[in-house]
């Protein structure tokens, strides 16, 4: 059954007592923004508006905790107002209800060894269902190109990875039903990129340049289809 969030758009709409929770410190990296970027694209249309897909804030327990862990992205089911923790620009446990269901790391190499080491048992204290990190360098950054835990009696159990003859790497989340994949990059970049396919479509979730993309293929056959109909029809030649 899933948990419903304990923010309330009452306490949203309340914003004297909630300030917005600072932003923390951040090292700039080329690719890990890139990352990121894909993954709030394709998982916030893909789930329910009472989705939570958000991060980049501070995990906290309570809003006075001093913040220590800050993850890149942040999913969790079942959010009365998904907004409100949006606007707090952090993620407050006891405002929210639970702990988040999916947490990740995308790996830079100012951060790359804290996050398969220190953050990975912070955020099995902080309780976060499933903890995924990918590393767009190949594993140079991380301890693997892509690495996932779940939370089992308060002690994260890694997630089978699975690796294939062409280079790449994927394990199933059962959080969010889909796999992740660490695929080869585009020609001129060395290490790989991020996907979230859907093993029972066996497609990967398209970007959004790929749905407009696809749109507009679709709109273009459409549109030839039908002036072909009327090709046929003899329309074309009447005034």
């Amino acid at each position: 059954m899933t948990m419903q969030s304990t923010l309330t758009k009452r306490r949203v709409a309340d914003r004297s007592g909630l300030e917005p929770i600072p932003s923390p410190p951040r090292e700039p990296d080329m690719r890990q923004p890139e990352a990121i970027y894909y993954a709030y694209e394709v998982l916030r249309p893909y789930f329910p508006e009472d989705t939570l897909v958000s991060g980049q804030g501070y995990l906290i327990f309570d809003s006075g905790d001093q913040g220590e862990f800050y993850p890149d992205l942040v999913l969790t089911k079942g959010v009365v107002d998904p907004r409100a923790v949006m606007w707090r620009n952090g993620y407050v446990i006891n405002e929210v209800g639970k702990p988040p269901d999916f947490v990740m790391e995308v790996a830079s190499r100012s951060t790359g060894v804290r996050d398969y080491t220190v953050k990975r048992v912070g955020y099995a204290r902080l309780g976060a269902l499933e903890y995924w990190r990918f590393d767009p360098s190949g594993g140079r950054w991380h301890d693997a190109p892509l690495a996932g835990d779940v939370l089992v009696d308060g002690v994260y159990v890694p997630v089978e990875i699975v690796s294939e003859e062409d280079g790449s790497h994927w394990g199933y989340s059962e959080t969010l039903g889909l796999e992740l994949w660490w695929v080869k990059g585009e020609a001129g970049w060395e290490g790989g990129d991020l996907r979230f396919r859907d093993p029972v479509r066996g497609e990967f979730l398209p970007t959004y340049r790929e749905t407009l993309e696809r749109a507009a293929a679709a709109e273009a056959r459409a549109e030839a289809a039908e002036a072909e109909l009327r090709r046929l029809r003899g329309e074309d030649f009447q005034e």
